[in-house]
């Protein structure tokens, strides 16, 4: 049960941008996968790689963002419909990524590949874009702030010590103002200990 937990709280991605090149009877796809956290980051890479391939017959592509990987799109961009983004996605989908955007851009060779062909063609692309990234595990995090009086730093400080969450920001005013960051497993017992500090308050509306 607690294992089943641990698996909710976490979720995989790509460090860092990686492509690759895949030919099939003169055609020449490029496919590019890059690591995204927003739709504005999606919106800004695709102006970005439809003006450098600005000259290919094809630019097609599929995303997946957020841990829950409930907000995704595929897009066909002109090849027949669910021969280019679906394929794409589904590659997403069976490395179970997520905060990816992969991009392919298709060169066309003259030869037509027909449905199966395409499919099986932006599959591989996207495939092997993936397979050239390196993929990181993540823990899905959570924020809390918390403000207390001057007198009670050190029992604070000796929580966030055994505790071992990311400190965010901190300010020291009239009060002292503390935004913690820890993954959301361990969020329970962390906010359970910090309760029973006098005079804490929190807000975790962040």
């Amino acid at each position: 049960m607690f294992a089943d937990a641990m698996e909710e709280d976490v979720y995989k991605t790509i460090v860092d941008k990686a492509e690759a090149i895949y030919t099939e009877k003169r055609s020449k796809f490029i496919a590019i996968a890059l690591p995204v956290r927003s739709l504005d980051e999606v919106k800004l890479y695709l102006e970005e790689y439809q003006k450098k391939y600005y000259d290919a017959r094809h630019v097609c592509y599929a995303y997946m963002l957020g841990h829950e990987r409930t907000n995704f799109r595929a897009n066909d961009n002109g090849e027949p419909s669910g021969t280019a983004g679906k394929p794409i996605l589904g590659q997403i989908n069976s490395n179970e990524l997520t905060d990816i955007l992969i991009i392919v851009v298709r060169y066309f060779g003259g030869i037509k590949l027909g449905t199966s062909g395409l499919i099986v063609a932006y599959r591989t692309a996207a495939a092997e874009a993936i397979a050239n990234a390196t993929t990181i595990e993540k823990t899905v995090d959570e924020d809390v702030e918390i403000t207390f009086e001057y007198p009670f730093m050190n029992d604070v400080m000796r929580v966030v010590k055994e505790e071992n969450p990311s400190i965010v920001s901190q300010s020291y005013d009239m009060d002292c103002v503390m935004t913690l960051r820890i993954r959301r497993l361990l969020m329970p017992r962390l906010r359970a200990r910090l309760e029973k500090v006098e005079t804490l308050r929190f807000n975790t509306d962040k």
